[in-house]
């Protein structure tokens, strides 16, 4: 038996940076933000070997572990290790893994992944639990014992799919799924285009950053925060209205406030893209995830679509549409008969419904 497991990838439109501890502490922050039909992947299956074995389908290399349960992390897989450490899990198993984003592309592909995994757990384990613990437990996993620095947003968003307004409070988090309708959902699409700089990079060294200078009181990273957090509410008040206009240029607004954060959240490359952008349709737009690489999300005006993406195309850009995707974390099972079955050339598994994970009660 295989269990497999999947997570979508987000687009984060306002508030990125305010989900960061500290200032989540003192102040409270806030995120909009849509998972999309990209995704993070995990399949899990027994072994006869003792011990652990993880194989992560990089976009360049692949990565195999080797592990013993009583191993400390090391660097080799440190993620799906620190899931397994986390759910208790001793089994002789082999996990693979694999997103269709590479990490650094802004889209929270690195959580996701470790949402998949510990989804593909629960399931292996038969350990029913709650989308929201999922996520917290991911945040630990990514935070705590791996000791990757970040916010909160990207493990809630992968665990509860859709759209939603994420608020961070000292004594918790409140994910708030947002009714958009049908009509308003469509005009995003058309309206939005992924557009890839061409670069990913790390989000610890500038989130790192960030955190610093807050810590030592630097007024501009501290009032550009409070500005990110209060037009968040804006730009989620325009999304429910329907009032798109107005949201792509907010989009714009976000970026501005953004770039206050630290100085390598954007580059001379990201730059020329966006000042290309602009001037050929583009209203409003953003880079996504800490910064420094990865995908810009643009807001074309009405009629601009196609002339937009044409100049992106041309500027060096890999430019993708935008699809949103309503169900967060996803489980299923593929068995075969028998072994016999198994082994025999050209046996096609019995594949179960794939459902939102059976463990989010």
């Amino acid at each position: 038996m295989i269990i497999r497991s999947r997570a979508p990838l987000r687009v984060s439109f306002s508030g990125g940076g305010t989900d960061v501890p500290p200032y989540t502490d003192k102040y409270g922050g806030v995120v909009l933000s849509s998972t999309i039909k990209k995704y993070a992947y995990c399949s899990i299956r027994p072994r006869v070997e003792d011990g652990l074995q993880v194989n992560s389908m990089g976009w360049t290399t692949g990565i195999t572990a080797e592990a013993s349960y009583a191993q400390s992390l090391n660097g080799d897989a440190d993620l799906a290790r620190a899931a397994v450490r986390r759910m208790g899990v001793t089994d002789r198993l082999e996990i693979n893994t694999c997103s269709d984003c590479p990490p650094g592309s802004g889209l929270g592909s690195s959580s996701a992944l470790v949402v998949a995994i510990l989804g593909g757990l629960c399931e292996w384990s038969a350990k029913p639990m709650e989308r929201k613990r999922v996520a917290e437990m991911a945040y630990l996993i990514e935070r705590s014992d791996v000791g990757i620095p970040g916010g909160m947003q990207d493990q809630y968003a992968a665990a509860m799919g859709g759209f939603n307004l994420i608020r961070f409070e000292k004594e918790g988090v409140t994910v708030k799924p947002l009714a958009i309708s049908g009509a308003i959902r469509n005009e995003l699409e058309y309206r939005l285009l992924l557009c890839s700089t061409g670069t990913t990079r790390p989000s610890g060294g500038i989130l790192g950053r960030q955190i610093k200078s807050y810590r030592e009181g630097n007024p501009t990273v501290l009032e550009a925060l409070h500005e990110i957090k209060k037009l968040t509410f804006d730009l989620n008040d325009e999304l429910v209205r329907g009032r798109v206009e107005e949201f792509g240029e907010l989009l714009g607004r976000e970026w501005d406030l953004k770039k206050k954060l630290d100085p390598a959240i954007s580059n001379d490359e990201v730059d020329k893209l966006y000042r290309t952008a602009l001037a050929n349709g583009a209203i409003g737009g953003k880079l996504l995830g800490a910064g420094g690489g990865g995908y810009l999300l643009l807001f074309a005006e009405d009629g601009s679509h196609k002339r937009l993406s044409s100049a992106m195309i041309k500027a060096g850009s890999r430019v993708e549409n935008v699809r949103f995707e309503d169900v967060g974390l996803e489980t299923w099972k593929v068995g075969y008969r028998d072994r016999e079955q198994r082994d025999r050339a050209g046996q096609r598994p019995q594949i179960s419904e794939a459902r939102p994970a059976s463990y989010a009660l």
